[in-house]
């Protein structure tokens, strides 16, 4: 475990720098050394000699601001401080103290303060519960429409350090540096308009303190690209088949919704499975083998309206001859038979789209506690509600820990910042992704490419919840490359499959 995968609430963080302290690390001796990591990176990142606005709060992020204040002062910037409270902590007392007497602009009014190009928010840290009431919201909300790039400190004043939540207004940052350790606040779908860029300034908090407050086993992380890529099933061994590959069975589209079918397919050709096979109604048949020609395509039956009616599958073969089932694609609600078959089945399962609506009409909870093998649901916002309708969603990431525990399935909840738990209530956070993604059917890519890594390491020691969390960042890691090079309005689903290779090219470089 790396640092950079460690998430925190406020209260852990809070912990930990306790027993930082405890063990005899000046607190004034911390806050330097934070400081002037700040210090430097923003040194690399604004051209020397320009006008930087510091807002100072009453807290230790308000010292951490008047630090930066007094070494952009030094390098030669035009420095101003903005600091309206009356009462400061002793430390940022003494600091403001010394920016004074060098001389630093120093101004408590709005109406009083100088243009400038940067603005630098020191107002509020990590902890903060209370809304932020006046003046200090009226002052937020100033600092906003400015429209001057403005660089936060820990996180940008006004978020819950928890779960991301406005509370009454909160700086809208072009850049976020997150001191120690990610706060989990920064990594909620609410806030991300409030972040801009965010990057970790590690001031060597020891594993020790971490592990001391969060125990072996950290409940809150972030997927990296070290921890995907170590999960994927290469390099293959040198002697191998097809069917040591893994074999994945598709169940997916009908005659209305025949392109999920298409694009789960695809996926699941992306993710290199040795044999894939794919039940689709009759009548689409064709369609999928010109898209899909090395795959085994599957005819079924099919309903008045299209849908598959029952699965035909081949002779000598059923559905415990699979190392693993993807369904749910372009199924249509008429596909109730064929859910309840795979959710009987012992395989490892995944269910998503018309699968999870027809779950969530069975009853989510006690339909999937008599399941013996694995389970992966893949919801969005909607799909969750419906699958959940009982559960509290205030905190995206306590209500996914909550689903997987009740119901003994790894659930990935879709989102600009995915979170998946497993049954344990352990949590995993893509932590980049893209807009470009918001598109019909990329949802459907990523069943398909989940499927196939899912049956590459059914026999094989890696978890259910390290394959989901591998394929969600597979997945957004395509959509992020398809976007640098085509735009964000460039990535349809169709496109986003011929990415997922390049992932592998570009971060298995030298």
């Amino acid at each position: 475990m790396t640092k950079e995968q460690v998430i925190v609430t406020a209260a852990q963080m809070r912990d930990i720098e306790g027993r930082i302290f405890a063990a005899g690390m000046p607190v004034a001796a911390l806050m330097e050394k934070v400081a002037r990591l700040i210090s430097d990176r923003l040194q690399a990142m604004i051209p020397q000699g320009q006008r930087v606005g510091i807002l100072v709060g009453p807290g230790h992020n308000g010292c951490d601001a008047l630090v930066v204040a007094r070494e952009l002062h030094f390098r030669g910037d035009q420095v101003w401080i903005y600091q309206p409270f009356t009462k400061l902590k002793e430390l940022t007392s003494q600091h403001f103290q010394y920016a004074q007497s060098l001389g630093i602009p120093c101004y408590q009014k709005l109406e009083e303060l100088p243009s400038c190009d940067f603005l630098i928010d020191g107002l509020f840290g990590f902890g903060l519960e209370r809304e932020i009431t006046e003046p200090i919201a009226s002052a937020i909300n100033h600092f906003n429409e400015w429209n001057q790039p403005i660089f936060s400190i820990d996180l940008p004043s006004g978020l819950h350090t928890d779960t991301g939540e406005i509370l009454g207004t909160a700086i809208r940052a072009n850049h976020t540096f997150c001191l120690g350790l990610w706060k989990q606040g920064l990594l909620q779908d609410q806030a991300l308009a409030h972040i801009g860029k965010a990057e970790l300034i590690d001031f060597d908090i020891p594993l020790a303190d971490i592990h001391a407050v969060l125990g072996d086993v950290i409940k809150v992380k972030r997927i990296t690209a070290k921890t995907a890529l170590a999960t994927l099933p290469l390099p293959r061994p040198p002697v191998t088949h097809k069917y040591k590959e893994g074999h994945l069975l598709l169940i997916c589209g009908s005659r209305r919704y025949a392109g999920g079918a298409i694009l789960t397919g695809l996926g699941a050709r992306a993710s290199g499975v040795g044999m894939l096979s794919i039940a689709v109604p009759e009548s689409i048949k064709p369609l999928l083998v010109s898209h899909l020609p090395e795959a085994l395509i599957i005819g079924c039956p099919e309903t008045e309206t299209g849908a598959i009616a029952q699965l035909q599958l081949p002779d000598n073969t059923d559905l415990s001859s699979f190392s693993a089932i993807a369904c749910g694609p372009g199924l249509t609600k008429d596909a109730m038979p064929i859910v309840q078959q795979v959710i009987a089945s012992p395989v490892p399962l995944i269910l998503d789209a018309d699968a999870l609506n027809i779950l969530a009409q069975l009853g989510t909870i006690p339909t999937l506690q008599q399941r013996q093998a694995a389970t992966v649901l893949t919801p969005h916002t909607g799909e969750f509600h419906r699958l959940f309708p009982d559960l509290p969603y205030t905190n995206r990431v306590n209500a996914v820990q909550t689903s997987a525990e009740q119901t003994g399935a790894v659930i990935l909840l879709k989102g600009a910042r995915t979170a998946i738990s497993n049954p344990q209530g352990v949590v995993w956070i893509n932590s980049e992704s893209t807009p470009a993604l918001a598109r019909g059917g990329s949802g459907d890519v990523l069943t398909g490419l989940m499927g196939g890594l899912l049956a590459q390491i059914a026999n094989q020691q890696t978890t259910i919840e390290d394959v989901v969390a591998t394929a969600a960042w597979w997945h957004s890691q395509a959509g992020i490359l398809a976007a640098a090079e085509r735009t964000e309005l460039g990535v349809d689903a169709f496109t986003l499959t011929q990415y997922l290779i390049k992932v592998l090219l570009v971060w298995n470089q030298p």
